[in-house]
Formats: C-alpha cells, structure tokens, sequence
C-alpha cells in the first residue's frame, strides 16, 4: 500500500473526534476545512468535522500531500475571503514548519494536534512566507490524557 492510500491508524481514529469536540468547545468550528487527499488526513478531516459540528464539504487538495509551507499558504491564498477561520489537515513536517514560518513558534505538531493561528491580514490573497502572526493556541491530545 502506498503512503498516501495508507488509512488512518487506531490512534487517530480515536483522536479526530477529539479535535473535533475541541474545537467545538473552543467556539472554534472553521468556515473551511481543506485536507491533503491522503487517505488519512481525508478521514481525519472527516471525523473532526462530524464531532465539531462542521456543516461544510470538506474541500481535497492533493498540493497538501507532504507540502512544504510554500504550498499550504499557496492553498490557502486560494481561500475565498468569505471564510475567516479555515483548519488545513496535512503532514510533518510541512505543517509544523508553516508554523514556525508564520508565528517563529518552534512547536511539535504530533497526530492530531491543532494550531490556532491569528494572521494580520484582511485578504487570504495578501498571505505570503513572509506574514508574521502569532500562535494564539496549541491543543495536543496528549495535553488531557
């Protein structure tokens, strides 16, 4: 089986829902859900949307398999500035350098942690590398365990 077809394993199907109640509990629920197409990050996306009260599609964008920060803020600046709270379900270590490259946090990211990051811009058009927000929450399923 290849990586990208490889299902979410028992660990993160008991997480997702986590997120999800996490966020819902947060006042967090996003405008947006984007996800890599990978097998497992679909199926995460899918479980924290259901437990987070989610209405949207879940929107599949295969440049988040494996992407570097380049590639998710390319995704997001693709956004429509309708949605203000979007959630990107992708991969380490991409994910853990975009957020290092918006907020100069150096934070571990492991399965199913969430970043919440405050980002100084009107437009999703005006994201670029150089954009400097700050993290203004970090969740990690192990944080309540």
């Amino acid at each position: 089986m290849s990586d990208h077809d490889r299902p979410l394993n028992k660990r993160g199907k008991q997480e997702a829902p986590r997120v999800g109640a996490w966020l819902r509990a947060q006042e967090l629920v996003p405008d947006l859900i984007i996800s890599s197409t990978a097998r497992r990050a679909r199926e995460t996306a899918e479980k924290v949307a259901e437990a987070s009260g989610y209405e949207g599609e879940v929107e599949l964008d295969e440049a988040l398999y494996l992407a570097d920060p380049e590639d998710c803020i390319a995704a997001l600046r693709d956004v429509s500035d309708q949605h203000a709270c979007v959630m990107v379900v992708g991969h380490n270590p991409g994910l853990e350098m975009l957020l290092e490259t918006l907020t100069r946090s150096d934070e571990l990211m492991p399965t199913a942690a969430v970043a919440q990051v405050s980002l100084p811009v009107e437009r999703w058009r005006q994201l670029t590398l150089a954009t400097r927000g700050a993290l203004v929450n970090l969740w990690r399923p192990r944080d309540e365990a």
